[in-house]
């Protein structure tokens, strides 16, 4: 087909995700038709870097014949058979190597087909895992505002997002949200922000005083991701998942640690959790496990979390599907191979500190505010004065400084990556993690080049 024919097809009948439909009712829609590495190509012949991993998913690099092969083949030895009930070598294999993975105990997968699924199974496990040990009041999570852990119901519920949560209340009660560490934007005075110990402890202490205020006999869990996504990547401050840890401990919550962005590499570590020192009691994951060559997520977890449905005829009565594909998981264990062999979470560590520092180095533009993250996963706040950071867009300027002007001239230049309005201004980098010093001197150029003709 040619290009206009597929765009032609693609208005008519496809639904994109988290899309205005009538936004290319007079422009052609981007369709990609492959990729090759840290590069993708469209339709119409143009290249792109992909400089958001296609999602925070692609971390070992578009094209791979090896990851594509494997595929293949598992396709033609056996295609499908589900999990219920039963398994097959793929599942019990991956199964294993996350064990292996994972921190501390955290020796038991539940697979699904993505991180929003995961999210779900999480919250569904804590609330069967306290009524199978007699405590069935313990039914609520505590997340934190703006923090986004998927789009399924119970999953929305714990995202901490309104924008995106209006169209569908009223949602699965039990959900309460407490301040994130965006240090740009506290919640808390600047004196105490700007002190590392005393930012962490304020943070820690919204979670204890929400577990509280609930009553710490109904909350199940605190659903966490190891740096926030939504907002503009907020690391945590030092000591604050220590804290976290020791109050969920202190009350009997379960510690939920949403890794689906934050895992395989992303941050230079397996986990985010290895890499900020903290035992979850759950790890979620998803995208990055099969560099998105499947589809798979799953939920990751302490050995006392499925010791009571080893008992007599308990059991977890939840399942997926396609949760565990037998393509999915071996494609995830060539992938978690790739990422061993090729180095990658160590070219992940020692790449930061020189993605960092080109980003940093932006912040002589009047236009950027901040500049935060951690590993190969980093914002860009934009603002509307630097020396002012505390006059903040309204979301009409908001919207028409990220769709008007950054988003399509970013995507002009070539550079994949999201521009985000729906809180304060922010672009989001996660480039594909086998991006190299040359790679990561195109992302600064191009974001120089677009962020310096900004008008606010």
């Amino acid at each position: 087909m040619t290009a206009e024919e597929l765009e032609d097809l693609a208005r008519r009948h496809l639904w994109t995700h988290f899309s205005r439909l009538g936004a290319y009712r007079d422009r052609p829609m981007p369709i990609f038709t492959r990729g090759d590495g840290p590069r993708l190509y469209d339709v119409r012949g143009r290249v792109f870097l992909d400089g958001l991993a296609s999602l925070f998913v692609v971390q070992a690099g578009h094209g791979r014949a090896d990851l594509a092969e494997t595929a293949r083949r598992q396709a033609a030895e056996l295609a499908y058979y589900p999990i219920w009930s039963a398994a097959h070598p793929a599942a019990v294999e991956l199964a294993a190597k996350l064990a292996e993975l994972a921190p501390g105990d955290l020796n038991r997968v539940f697979f699904t087909t993505g991180g929003s699924e995961a999210v779900e199974s999480a919250w569904k496990l804590a609330r069967a895992y306290f009524k199978q040990v007699g405590q069935p009041e313990r039914t609520k999570v505590v997340a934190r505002n703006l923090a986004y852990h998927g789009t399924t119901m119970g999953a929305l519920s714990v995202t901490g997002l309104p924008a995106i949560k209006e169209q569908f209340e009223p949602l699965v009660p039990g959900a309460v949200h407490v301040a994130n560490t965006n240090r740009f934007r506290s919640a808390f005075s600047p004196e105490v922000t700007v002190d590392d110990e005393r930012f962490a402890a304020a943070c820690a202490a919204a979670v204890e005083d929400a577990i509280v205020a609930e009553g710490p006999e109904t909350v199940a869990a605190v659903f966490l991701e190891p740096v926030q996504n939504t907002g503009g990547c907020f690391p945590p401050p030092p000591g604050y998942f220590a804290k976290v840890r020791e109050i969920c401990d202190r009350y009997g919550v379960l510690l939920v640690s949403d890794e689906v962005i934050c895992g395989f590499g992303r941050l230079g570590a397996w986990f985010g959790a290895q890499r900020y020192g903290y035992l979850p009691d759950m790890m979620t994951f998803a995208k990055g496990v099969t560099s998105g060559y499947a589809p798979l997520g799953g939920v990751v977890c302490r050995d006392f979390l499925a010791e009571p449905f080893l008992r007599g005829d308990a059991s977890y009565a939840h399942g997926i599907t396609f949760g565990g594909h037998p393509v999915s998981c071996a494609v995830a264990l060539a992938n978690i191979e790739v990422l061993e062999s090729e180095g990658i979470l160590s070219h992940v560590e020692s790449s930061a500190t020189a993605f960092e520092e080109r980003l940093q180095g932006l912040r002589d533009l009047p236009v950027v505010g901040d500049v935060r993250g951690a590993g190969f996963f980093w914002a860009v706040e934009l603002v509307k004065d630097a020396g002012h950071p505390e006059a903040r867009f309204t979301p009409e300027e908001r919207s028409a400084l990220i769709r008007g002007q950054v988003a399509p001239r970013l995507f002009e230049a070539g550079l994949i990556c999201r521009a985000d309005e729906r809180v304060d201004p922010v672009v989001q980098l996660s480039p594909v993690l086998t991006c190299g010093e040359a790679e990561l001197d195109e992302i600064e150029t191009m974001l120089r080049k677009v962020l310096s003709g900004v008008v606010v």
